[in-house]
């Protein structure tokens, strides 16, 4: 493979050319070891100037610094950075160019496999792919409340925002450029320009057979593009035993690359996969290393993720990821995954959606919106923020409606049809801003390069012919997908019933984490963060927040919760204060029901 994942920081504007060189050394000498494991040299481009450049001649210097890489990637032209999560680099999917005219343009590609961060000090933009090279570039970083906000109802700061403020995300599928001014040698605001959109096809194939041979061969065109720069060596493949990281699996076996599966097992808690995984395997003759999750590992392995994703994600999935991209670094360098194949062919979380837009146009009248029932797909604090946030903040957000961040992927203008719609707001939002980001974090984290065949262009644009009984036939969601591949895999694989990965956050929280609670959420700290009630933890787990939050759905907030703060004191290196112990954790929980009980 050569390369190893990297990231960059850079410059351009008008400005004293030693001063940012000054501040860019000085990021690069800091860096801490957790933001980049793989670190090799650092790659400075010369500046693009003769001379020194000076805001009053109106002349533009920038410069860029590579880390993590070893110098064999060479930008495509007119770019003076770029990155790949899967490491091919003809095709990037986050890049930073110089036009001709000296205008500065930041793209990301559709599927927002790697995020890209900006922000303007004086007349300049600073720019990097991860959000913590930019810290040091602030005077000073302070929470954006409309960021925590978003992270609080959705478990990911939606885009443009980010959960500092002044500093913004480039949304997917989208340029922003800034134009010279050479005059006035001052920056202007930057212009957003659409580079690629979800559209509905206006002529739908509805021909089952033709749909089914059009597909396989889309499937196999993906993974050709994805594994034509490997020699010999062995790839990895996440193998949750899913119909979507099988489908994966059984590709790359059929296209002859050596393949060693990895697996989740979160021993007897919950309802176990590994058993699924294990039969694919044993199908295809494929190893499969099965990657043990305890709540010991989960403990050990909690801030080295939440540093290894840059950003806050609250999903109770991110640990155990975590843990399988550390076990597989071990033996590859390139993990494939199975991500984006719900979004793709309107899996299973589709279909309560499609009954309430059904219901929608029947009922016009109902209480809540459409967007408002998808915004509770969600199910995370959105509707209960008077109980969570304290009074400055819950003052501070009365004029912000989470329903704004959905508007632009539920457009009815780019996908008149429902499923089109839905399916069109999952890549946007749960796929784009939450899924594939987090996937290359935590892979880049140990060393690997990450690859989606499921995020192939030609792939998910084909999607947007399909009629939607090709899709969701009956209860069945997939349909297309699960007849075009069921001679690949064995048929209990691939027409069993969807379920979500069974990470047992509320037997962690209410069991193995009990007193970690205290710490992780502790009263003190909270009061003094000024965000959240300090007694959050406790009005969850005595089920007095909302009727709805109850069994799986405890631990769901709890987690989104604990990472917040972990975010906070491991990203953003806040001081805690001292911890107060006015919370029921610090007991055993069993003594504390009774006290509870007895108290009742």
């Amino acid at each position: 493979m050569g390369n190893i994942p990297h990231h960059f920081l850079g410059y351009w504007g008008y400005g004293a050319q030693h001063e940012f060189e000054a501040l860019l050394s000085s990021v690069v000498e800091n860096l801490s070891p957790n933001l980049s494991p793989c670190r090799g040299e650092a790659l400075n481009f010369p500046p693009s100037l003769a001379g020194k450049g000076a805001r009053g001649l109106g002349l533009k210097i920038w410069n860029v610094v590579y880390i993590g890489l070893d110098g064999n990637s060479s930008p495509q032209q007119n770019e003076i950075a770029a990155i790949s999560a899967s490491g091919l680099f003809t095709s990037p999917d986050a890049w930073v160019s110089l036009q001709e005219n000296n205008c500065l343009i930041l793209g990301r590609e559709p599927f927002g496999k790697v995020p890209l961060y900006w922000t303007q000090q004086g007349q300049a933009i600073w720019f990097a792919s991860q959000l913590q090279l930019l810290l040091p570039i602030l005077q000073q970083s302070e929470v954006n409340i409309s960021g925590l906000y978003g992270y609080s109802c959705f478990s990911y700061v939606p885009t443009p925002l980010t959960p500092i403020k002044g500093v913004f995300a480039v949304p997917v599928g989208t340029e922003l450029v800034w134009q010279s001014d050479c005059q006035s040698g001052i920056l202007q605001t930057p212009e957003s320009k659409n580079i690629h959109s979800w559209r509905e096809a206006p002529e739908q194939l509805t021909d089952e057979a033709t749909a089914i041979t059009e597909l396989q061969t889309l499937l196999k065109d993906s993974i050709e593009r994805q594994i034509y720069d490997l020699k010999d060596e062995p790839v990895g493949v996440f193998l949750s035993g899913g119909l979507d990281s099988s489908v994966v699996a059984a590709l790359l076996v059929q296209a002859g690359v050596k393949v060693r599966a990895y697996t989740l097992d979160f021993g007897d808690v919950g309802i176990p996969e590994h058993p699924y995984a294990e039969q694919v395997a044993q199908f295809l003759k494929i190893p499969l290393v099965k990657v043990a999750v305890t709540p010991s590992s989960i403990k050990n392995a909690l801030i080295p993720t939440v540093q290894a994703l840059d950003l806050p994600f609250g999903d109770g999935v991110c640990v155990p990821l975590y843990l399988l991209s550390q076990r597989a670094s071990q033996e590859t360098q390139v993990i494939f995954n199975g991500e984006g194949g719900d979004q793709l062919f309107a899996g299973w979380t589709n279909k309560p959606l499609i009954a309430a837009g059904v219901y929608q146009a029947e009922n016009p009248t109902g209480q809540e919106t459409f967007i408002q029932q998808y915004l509770r797909t969600f199910h995370r604090l959105g509707g209960y923020e008077s109980q969570v946030y304290q009074p400055d903040i819950y003052a501070q957000i009365q004029n912000l409606h989470p329903e704004d961040w959905l508007l632009a992927a539920l457009d009815r203008n780019e996908c008149p049809s429902l499923l089109h719609r839905l399916r069109r707001a999952s890549l946007m939002l749960k796929g784009a801003q939450n899924i594939h980001p987090r996937a290359t974090a935590l892979g880049f984290a140990h060393g690997l390069w990450v690859r989606s065949p499921f995020c192939d262009l030609p792939l998910a644009e084909w999607t947007f012919r399909l009629s939607g009984e090709l899709c969701l036939q009956g209860a069945c969601e997939k349909y297309i997908l699960k007849r075009a591949v069921e001679n690949w895999l064995p048929p209990e694989i691939v027409w069993r019933q969807k379920r979500g990965m069974g990470v047992p956050l509320t037997s962690w929280c209410l069991n193995d984490f009990w007193h970690q609670m205290g710490i992780w959420l502790n009263p003190e700290i909270l009061r003094a963060n000024n965000h959240f009630y300090p007694h959050i933890a406790a009005q969850i787990v005595e089920g007095k927040l909302g009727a709805a939050i109850q069994g799986r759905r405890i631990g769901e907030i709890l987690w989104l919760l604990i990472m917040w703060q972990l975010w906070r004191s491991h990203v953003l290196n806040e001081e805690l204060s001292k911890q107060s112990w006015d919370h029921p954790f610090w007991l055993h929980r069993w003594l504390w029901r009774n006290y509870k009980r007895w108290q009742g």
